[in-house]
């Protein structure tokens, strides 16, 4: 078994979801592993990874509506020292999660047809993300 690892870097625009899966699809090839697994952890508590449908915008914004609405900006926090999206941020950052685990073969992500993997950006504005990207496999 080998093992690919880095750190890729994504500037986000602020609220809002990324597609980041060509940029895996990329890194993955030039990994020259197989088959196996591939792992993304967010290095961020106010930001998170999903797959969901790439297809449809509609259905990213209902997504990020219905995060809006679990966790909003009008609520009673604690926590705000970054200003009102700090804490529905985590919150929501929570709920997206923190890491995937996807498999592959013959080099390449094993998605859906309608499937793409998202960096969810939680806070208003935008920020540099860190994704760390394991490869295991053949």
């Amino acid at each position: 078994m080998s093992v690919a690892q880095d750190i890729l870097r994504f500037e986000t625009a602020g609220r809002g979801l990324t597609d980041i899966t060509s940029e895996l699809s990329v890194w993955l090839a030039r990994s020259r592993l197989l088959k196996g697994v591939l792992t993304l952890f967010c290095r961020h508590t106010s930001a998170g990874l999903l797959i969901s449908e790439n297809a449809s915008i509609a259905v990213q914004r209902d997504l990020l509506r219905w995060l809006d609405r679990l966790a909003p900006e009008e609520g009673r926090y604690e926590h705000d020292e970054e200003g009102p999206d700090d804490m529905p941020a985590h919150i929501k950052a929570m709920l997206t999660g923190s890491a995937l685990t996807i498999p592959f073969s013959s080099n390449r992500i094993l998605l859906g047809t309608w499937q793409g993997v998202f960096l969810a950006e939680h806070r208003t504005r935008g920020h540099r993300r860190e994704i760390v990207v394991t490869a295991m496999g053949e």
